[in-house]
């Protein structure tokens, strides 16, 4: 075994982020994910970057790397039924429709399992597969928006501000995958399946750590801090001649170092900087403003490497180049070449899950809408030449 997910067998309903993220993980480790489009293609096909010559979305082949491509119109009941004969032989089906789609479909949970009573089954979806919103589509900026996260992001007199990246996709992909895992692994010692339901609110909703504490806990509504934490002080960035750092100070021995790094001893002798807790209540305007003059002549490197030596948690703020082009970057592997059909060379991330044993690796592009089409339905599922026309003549591929 190569890759630790070797043997996987993996059908992939999924279009645009969460759920193609999701398979890209399992395919970066050695499944066997085949991607089921519509005739008409996955939505995120025409999301750009779109390479000139080609026509083709960078974004796609990036998120659909490792991945063999057919289609199949699932409105059509010969479709449906190749697809249930697929489903007999397989481990997973991945699936990120609005719910109530897959059951319209025929392709559900409830359906699936009455094939094959061992089939994982991972929903991505908006809202999940239970509650009030449960139909109501959703992209990531709705996400962010209803679980709280635009309105604490952003500064106190900006509007309210999405994290940039869609981080309600792309988190909810990983714990999509997780759950896969889970439910795989609950699989090898019951010999049951299941359905994973994760959705994009449940995911952000998440992601606000403390922001919930405080409210439960404190009675406080939190709101746009910019750049700092209502938890730790210092925890900010600050502008230097070159461009802007970011620096940690998370706890009091910490706070020490510091203060001698910036020759301010006399800091520690304030009773408003006494603990953590006290600094984050404390933090601004005098505190914040003494560490924001002591990095406005310096370079940001400089004040990286000053903090380094220390052990103080800090780095520089590295614009999209900077960090593409970063050695801890190369170092990690974390950006990889390769060639795609037609776009031709590409550079984009690698995985970021490292196994010591069974490493994970970017093999082979993603798939042209339809690629393996005639290889599919005559080398692999037995079709004669004039059944794989009829496909074609009937709207079913």
């Amino acid at each position: 075994m190569k890759k630790a997910l070797e043997g996987l067998k993996v059908l992939d309903l999924t279009h645009a982020y969460n759920g193609p993220f999701c398979t890209t993980l399992l395919a970066d480790n050695g499944a066997d994910v085949l991607k089921i489009e519509p005739p008409h293609g996955d939505q995120c096909r025409t999301w750009g970057p779109i390479d000139d010559k080609s026509g083709e979305s960078g974004f796609f082949a990036f998120l659909n790397r490792n991945k063999k491509g057919i289609t199949l119109n699932l409105k059509n009941k010969e479709a449906r039924e190749i697809f249930y004969e697929l489903v007999k032989d397989a481990d997973v089906v991945v699936e990120n429709f609005r719910p109530g789609v897959s059951k319209k479909l025929k392709v559900d949970y409830d359906t699936i399992k009455e094939i094959n009573p061992g089939i994982v089954y991972a929903s991505g979806s908006g809202f999940g597969q239970t509650g009030p919103l449960k139909n109501r589509p959703c992209y990531d900026i709705v996400a962010q928006s209803m679980a709280g996260m635009v309105n604490l992001t952003g500064f106190e007199d900006s509007v309210p501000t999405k994290v940039g990246p869609s981080i309600a996709d792309n988190v909810t992909g990983i714990y999509l995958c997780v759950g896969v895992m889970m439910a795989l692994y609950n699989k090898e010692k019951t010999g049951l399946g299941q359905q994973v339901d994760v959705s994009m609110f449940d995911t952000i909703f998440t992601l606000l750590e403390n922001a919930i504490v405080i409210q439960t806990m404190k009675g406080i509504t939190p709101q746009r801090q910019g750049n700092i934490d209502p938890s730790i002080a210092p925890f900010d960035i600050y502008a230097t001649v070159d461009g802007y750092v970011a620096i940690g100070v998370g706890n009091d021995r910490l706070f020490k170092l510091f203060c001698d790094l910036i020759e301010r001893p006399d800091l520690l002798d304030n009773p408003l900087y006494a603990t953590n807790d006290l600094r984050s209540q404390n933090y601004r305007p005098e505190l914040q403003s003494i560490i924001a003059e002591w990095c406005s002549n310096k370079s940001k490197y400089d004040i990286e490497n000053m903090c380094d030596e220390i052990g103080i948690p800090c780095g520089p703020v590295l614009d999209m180049k900077e960090a593409i082009d970063h050695p801890h970057v190369q170092a990690r592997e974390m950006m990889v070449h390769q060639t795609h059909p037609t776009i031709g060379e590409m550079y984009f991330q690698g995985c970021p899950i490292k196994l010591s044993r069974t490493p994970g690796s970017v093999d082979t592009p993603a798939p042209l809408l339809g690629e393996y089409n005639e290889e599919f339905y005559k080398n692999v599922l037995g079709f004669s030449d004039e059944k794989y026309k009829k496909l074609i003549e009937n709207e079913v591929i």
